[in-house]
């Protein structure tokens, strides 16, 4: 069932639509309870770059139904008393659910590494549970996680076993020997054997064959080592990863199989540059792009995923002091460079490379990339719109419009006059996944009650 094509030979992408890879939504939220009316609120949709206030905003099981200027709304017979939940939402703001593009759902921040290594598979599980919750706790209804989960993280949420953001998931990184992904020791004794392992080949070959193999395991997304990283045993961030055939193999062969795209950590210039003309859909990190690939991203419409909540996070607090002293070096010319490409054009995406940074504290994400260079408007989108658009969810989820899956945050600030408050998941007052309420924290007179 692999690999269906459209005439032609171009992958099928109604199959692609249709298929499993789209994140399901949640059992628990396919529901009969009663339509959902926002009556009186702001709207920040995602893609405008001005909030609409005033809106009311009806909810359908998992859907949008309408939205219209306050009082104007005709009700359908669905929505009749009894049988209709309104919240009045004076002051407060709804925007789509965000997204975070990078994130590693099986790992703690603040582990130990031996701990890690020692600890039966089922608690390095069992341990994500609450960081999945905290993650739909701070806004975010879908997340791609990008190496550690399995496709079971991705089922459980769907059957509503855990409470979480809808996933996509690569599984594992494709590495070459010595590479990024290669957690063995000099002896060649594996360091990691969780599902989240890294795969190890050294040719365009090798490569198809790993492919196959995380298609055959359920990923949504196949990512590569382009480069090193901050944390390689044994490659530094500008060390080159897969060569430029290699990665054209990959890209090829995912395509081939309908997968959603190929992410590549990338963080050196020459490793980004190969990554991007090889055709992967987007840049993990980019930390040291230069303005030539930058042109090149935007003519082919490459995404960046700039994780700045992992690169600014405090030097020297966690880890060997060996990772440490690589992040202090590379990060004052990293700002440097992701300012350069976040007032570029480039598309941005949010994502934190949470599980290496905090669980929970995604949208802090926002007033950094505000930091470098982007608007208030801008870095919501790359939070919604474009996030949904990078993963090809744009005619699923990511702006606030009739006929979409009602997947909505509301808040109380401002984000426009204060990108950060929304950094503080209690600034998130009320999470709506697929149309059912799954945190609700307002109490003001008059919200949340039945019509």
């Amino acid at each position: 069932m692999f690999g269906r094509l459209a005439p032609g030979g171009a992958p099928d992408r109604r199959w692609i639509t249709d298929h499993r890879r789209r994140p399901k939504v949640p059992q628990e939220a396919q529901h009969t309870a009663p339509a959902l009316l926002l009556r009186n609120i702001t709207v920040l949709d995602g893609l405008a770059d001005e909030p609409v206030p005033g809106q009311d905003v009806l909810v359908e099981g998992d859907r949008i139904h309408t939205l219209a200027p306050t009082g104007t709304l005709p009700l359908p017979a669905a929505a009749s008393p009894g049988r209709l939940r309104v919240l009045e939402c004076a002051g407060l703001t709804v925007l789509p659910g965000f997204f975070d593009c990078h994130v590693h759902m099986s790992t703690c921040p603040d582990a130990d590494r031996f701990d890690t290594l020692m600890a039966p598979e089922s608690l390095l599980t069992l341990r994500s549970v609450p960081a999945l919750a905290a993650t739909l706790d701070a806004g975010i209804t879908s997340a791609r996680d990008l190496a550690g989960a399995d496709s079971g993280f991705r089922e459980a949420v769907t059957a509503g076993h855990v409470r979480g953001p809808s996933l996509q998931i690569a599984l594992r990184i494709l590495s070459i020997t010595g590479g990024h992904g290669d957690w063995r020791t000099v002896r060649g004794t594996p360091l990691d054997s969780s599902p989240g392992a890294g795969v190890v080949a050294d040719s365009p070959a090798g490569f198809v064959r790993a492919v196959r193999e995380v298609v055959r395991e359920g990923a949504d997304w196949v990512k590569v080592a382009a480069t090193g990283g901050m944390t390689s045993p044994r490659r530094t961030p500008e060390a080159g990863g897969l060569t430029e055939a290699e990665l054209r193999a990959v890209v090829d062969e995912a395509r081939r199989h309908g997968v959603v795209g190929v992410a590549a950590h990338a963080q050196g210039a020459a490793g980004i540059a190969a990554a991007v003309r090889a055709g992967v859909r987007s840049i993990e990190h980019g930390y040291l792009v230069d303005d030539e690939t930058l042109q090149d991203m935007g003519e082919r419409g490459t995404y960046l995923v700039p994780t700045l909540s992992a690169l600014t996070r405090p030097v020297g607090a966690e880890g060997p002091s060996r990772d440490a002293e690589r992040r202090r070096r590379l990060r004052e010319t990293a700002l440097e460079r992701l300012s350069a490409a976040l007032t570029s054009g480039v598309q941005v995406a949010l994502g934190t490379d949470a599980g290496i940074a905090p669980h929970g504290r995604n949208l802090r994400e926002l007033a950094l990339m505000v930091r470098l260079g982007l608007s208030p408007a801008a870095a919501i989108a790359a939070g919604t719109s474009v996030a949904a658009r990078m993963c090809r969810l744009d005619d699923e989820v990511g702006s606030v419009r009739a006929g979409l899956r009602a997947d909505l945050v509301i808040t109380d600030v401002d984000p426009l006059a204060d990108i950060a408050a929304l950094g503080d998941p209690g600034a998130i007052r009320t999470v709506i996944q697929a149309g059912r309420i799954v945190k609700h924290t307002v109490t003001a007179p008059g919200i949340g009650r039945a019509a």
